[in-house]
């Protein structure tokens, strides 16, 4: 089934700033000499008019509330009303129906000037349409499924703790050590010891998200698979990724800062851009 590159899928946030302005204190007035004759009536006050608001479109409210009730939102985005569209909104419906406990859904146009944010938040434009995409509670895409997708697809986009929080930080263009141990595991003190040493070091402190997984974990189990991770491991298992998705470097046991810095600078790829401003 083809899918949209997740990387592609850009998650950005708008943060309004707030700017506040100290008023100059002014001087008393010279008192006035006492009025005589009857006293005039004081001006109306004058009424600002309310500043202008922007309401959020519905597909953004939705997002905030799905976040909020820690569900999934699925997007349906569409642009003409065909049929391959018509059946491909009978899937999405059908599909979402059965899993209304854990994910909430909304239709977009893409033409409609109002959902122009959620459009660019996603980067949609010019993607093949109808698209389907599942964003998880953290504002991960999880899946991207363009023009034709079945009630397999959509499930598969429901994915573990581990592997939202993986996405969001690969999406955030940043570099992901996931940390596979448990009480079981030997070595987590030696593992330990070399992701914090590489995430101490100023060029890789702010554009590094550290993820702790527990092998055995059953939610897991998908994510550990994708590393060939044995859920029964006895040794603890480290993960170095970079964006897009590539793995760098799968570490058992003891962890080596400088050989995790190795890794992302292979000699025949000339490194994968990584530094203070993130991941190219």
């Amino acid at each position: 089934m083809k899918r949209i590159a997740l990387e592609l899928l850009p998650a950005m946030l708008c943060i309004a700033s707030v700017v506040m302005a100290a008023d100059n204190a002014g001087n008393p007035s010279p008192s006035r000499p006492a009025q005589v004759g009857p006293v005039p009536a004081e001006p109306p006050a004058t009424t600002m008019p309310a500043a202008a608001t922007t309401m959020p479109s519905p597909a953004m409210t939705a997002l905030t509330q799905a976040a909020a009730e820690k569900k999934y939102l699925f997007v349906f985005f569409y642009k003409a009303d065909d049929a391959n569209t018509r059946a491909m909104r009978k899937v999405f419906d059908d599909a979402l129906a059965k899993s209304a406990d854990k994910a909430n859904s909304i239709a977009v146009n893409i033409g409609d000037a109002a959902e122009k944010a959620t459009v660019d938040k996603f980067g949609v434009a010019r993607a093949p349409m109808p698209l389907a995409l599942a964003v998880a509670p953290n504002g991960a895409v999880t899946a991207g499924l363009p023009t034709k997708f079945d009630e397999k697809d959509l499930a598969g986009a429901f994915v573990s703790p581990g592997k939202e929080k993986c996405l969001k930080a690969l999406q955030n263009r940043k570099l992901v050590i996931i940390c596979a141990q448990n009480q079981n595991t030997k070595s987590n003190d030696e593992a330990t010891k070399g992701v914090q040493e590489f995430t101490a070091d100023k060029r890789y402190s702010g554009i590094t998200e550290v993820i702790q997984v527990d092998p055995a974990d059953a939610a897991e189990a998908k994510l550990m698979a994708e590393f060939k991770i044995d859920p029964q491991t006895k040794e603890a298992v480290t993960v170095l990724m970079a964006p897009p998705g590539a793995v760098m470097s799968i570490v058992q046991g003891k962890v080596n800062k400088d050989a995790l810095i190795a890794a992302l600078n292979p000699p025949k790829s000339g490194g994968c851009g990584c530094g203070p401003g993130g991941c190219k």
